[in-house]
């Protein structure tokens, strides 16, 4: 099999499409296209843009031909695959909605994923799913008793005459994003075919530059708005060619994502600060020796809270592969605004901001400069504001804060969703009349650039000091033998008198119960002597915090579970 060539010397149209399924048809004329991996990395399909748009288009007609209607919903699992590519596009050519859904989460288990699944099936009002054939079974329990048209594979579709596909509207919906949900339980984001070719140009043109030479390597999942929009859509949009490897393979062996840039001389590429982190960590002196990754130009940060050690570590490991630090280039962004909201300049490499937690933790909530290494901060600047696109940090009377002042984050443009999905009651929380987001991130303005210090409903007040979570949770990670990112969740719950208490939940891989104690204490002492603060350390076991369709750690179902009685109460800490 022989990959899709990168076409240097190709004329490339920058995404100027009024829909999706018009930006394929021109990349259709094109020799580039999806080049699909498995799990052990290896190619298993070609896909030019021109089989795509041709299997597409036959698959839209047997769709409305089953009796779906331009207008319905239909939900697909995200499988990084080529019937995903195909069932998606059908739908751009058939009218319909596509709502990509996740797949199962490693140890989540069968009947949590089928009740999840049935909820963004009931949520969507899909008419019908799509799933590989190993998960037909399941999306067939998930369907039961609903009014779907058909759910199961691809394969197991039907023959029907194909009927005729009606021209796509630049107005309609293009697709449902459910939301991460990180902080509630995922809603379908309504993105429409104007809101995702506004996001696409500027992404790709004004952010990014994409041109002829570029090639798009990506292991992201493709029902998260980064993998979908980001590395797929964009790419497409702009006849890039794309190396596709599967999420599970990434975790698996994170070499396999460097190996490809590296063999495909891959140009673009982005991941969240845990994707790098993971990579550094697996890094060996057998695979660095053959790795060429001097072509990356463009290591780009997004999909959560961006922590510049991890970064450094990652932009060290691989120097001797050629990797370039002024590659990285950090965003900020969201499924309410299709993807995108912010961009750093390309070539500029990560650009950080020090600040006094003390005075960061203030009611005033100030970002004041320091150069002290105790209580401080490191933040990374996330960029200038995309083009057509406004940003404000908003303080608690809605007034415009200037610059190092800590408000809340609204944003308007011409990318933003057209609703919450049939919940009108959310949509007017989040959407004000005259066309604002309220974002519910928190974050300062410096240099004209945005710097993001949180979400809202995640922060702690305490004595009233404002305390950021993700604060502890870096402290015990990083200072605490045995823990990595992603093993700890801080919140705070009401205790029976009242009180507001800090919570951290500690995943322990060990069984040993002296051992896991221990630990409880070691972080609880830590966390004291770090920041002031008495903490409820909880040992839970591996595997057992929940992560959100991004493979971010969700704080508001691990408070849930903790609330529930799921995890056993570990014994105070003891003093030092």
């Amino acid at each position: 099999m022989t990959p899709t060539p990168t076409a240097p010397d190709r004329t490339v149209r920058k995404g100027d499409f009024k829909t999706i399924a018009e930006a394929l048809d021109f990349a259709a004329t094109q020799v580039t296209g999806v080049n699909i991996h498995s799990l052990r990395g290896e190619m298993v399909e070609v896909l030019p843009y021109a089989t795509l748009a041709e299997q597409a288009r036959t698959l839209a007609g047997r769709l409305l031909a089953l009796g779906l209607h331009p207008g319905d919903r239909v939900a697909i699992a995200a499988d990084s695959d080529g019937d995903f590519l195909r069932a998606f596009f059908a739908c751009q050519y058939a009218g319909l909605v596509p709502a990509p859904v996740p797949l199962p989460a490693p140890f989540g288990g069968k009947d949590a994923y089928v009740a999840h699944v049935r909820r963004m099936i009931v949520s969507a009002q899909a008419r019908a799913a799509f799933a590989p054939k190993s998960l037909s079974e399941w999306f067939a329990q998930a369907g039961k008793g609903l009014d779907l048209v058909f759910s199961g594979a691809l394969a197991e579709l039907p023959e029907t005459r194909s009927a005729h596909l009606p021209e796509p509207d630049p107005e309609g919906l293009c697709y449902l994003q459910f939301s991460s949900g990180s902080t509630r339980f995922p809603m379908g984001v309504a993105v429409t075919q104007a809101a995702l070719m506004a996001n696409i140009v500027a992404i790709g043109d004004h952010g990014l530059g994409v041109a002829a030479p570029d090639r798009t390597v990506t292991w992201l999942p493709l029902y998260h708005d980064m993998g979908l929009v980001g590395m797929l859509l964009t790419s497409l949009a702009f006849q890039v060619s794309i190396d596709l490897l599967p999420t599970g393979a990434f975790v698996r062996r994170p070499g396999l994502w460097l190996d490809l840039i590296s063999k495909r001389g891959g140009t673009i590429s982005y991941a969240p600060t845990f994707g790098y982190d993971l990579a550094a960590r697996r890094a060996s002196a057998s695979v660095l020796a053959d790795l060429d990754l001097s072509s990356w130009r463009v290591a780009g940060l997004g999909g959560d809270m961006i922590r510049s050690e991890p970064l450094r570590a990652f932009a060290a490991t691989y120097e001797s592969a050629g990797f370039n630090p002024a590659a990285y280039v950090a965003s900020y962004g969201m499924a309410e605004a299709t993807l995108a909201l912010t961009l750093t300049r390309v070539g500029q490499g990560l650009r950080t901001d020090t600040v006094d937690v003390d005075s960061l933790e203030r009611r005033g909530r100030a970002a004041v400069p320091t150069d002290q290494a105790v209580r401080s901060r490191e933040f990374a600047l996330c960029g200038d504001v995309l083009m057509g696109h406004r940003l404000e940090v908003r303080g608690e009377n809605g007034e415009v804060l200037a610059d190092r002042a800590v408000g809340r984050i609204f944003a308007s443009g011409p990318s933003l969703m057209k609703s919450y999905f049939g919940e009108p009651d959310e949509t007017a929380r989040a959407l004000s009349p005259d066309g604002w987001l309220d974002t519910g991130d928190l974050g300062y303005t410096l240099d004209g650039q945005i710097v993001i210090t949180g979400r809202a409903k995640d922060l702690i007040i305490v004595n009233g000091r404002n305390v950021w979570p993700q604060d502890l949770e870096w402290t015990a990670e990083q200072e605490v033998a045995g823990l990595r990112a992603g093993d700890v969740a801080v919140f705070s719950v009401n205790d029976d008198s009242g009180e507001e208490k800090v919570v951290a939940l500690v995943q322990c891989r060990t069984t040993d119960a002296a051992a896991r104690s221990a630990l409880a204490i070691e972080a609880g002492n830590l966390l004291r002597a770090r920041h002031g603060l008495e903490v409820n350390v909880v040992p839970t076991p591996p595997h057992s915090l929940p992560q959100t369709s991004s493979g971010k750690l969700s704080r508001s179902k691990a408070k849930a579970l903790y609330v529930s009685g799921a995890f056993t109460p570990a014994p105070a800490p003891l003093a030092v």
